[in-house]
């Protein structure tokens, strides 16, 4: 599985990165253990899934952690995850 991981800012991208699991570990925890990854490499506390965003990630793969989704500041507008590839 690949992960994409982008931060935007006034509508322009500010840094990215992809995370990818080979492992047998189920999807969900493969999309959690690559959100620790990259809230570690971005120096982002861990942000919540609220249910608006767990539907969206379910009907599309792809999801935004806005400032409500998080309980320290963010500098940018928002984090978006997107299912790249699957195994």
């Amino acid at each position: 599985m690949r992960i994409w991981f982008k931060t935007w800012s006034d509508s322009h991208l500010v840094r990215d990165m992809v995370v990818e699991d080979n492992s047998d570990e189920t999807r969900t925890h493969k999309v959690f253990n690559a959100l620790t990854k990259a809230c570690y490499e971005f120096d982002l506390s861990q942000p919540m899934w609220l249910d608006a965003t767990v539907r969206e990630f379910k009907k599309r793969a792809k999801a935004r952690f806005y400032q409500d989704n998080f309980v320290d500041s963010i500098d940018f507008d928002y984090l978006e995850i997107q299912v790249l590839e699957e195994d």
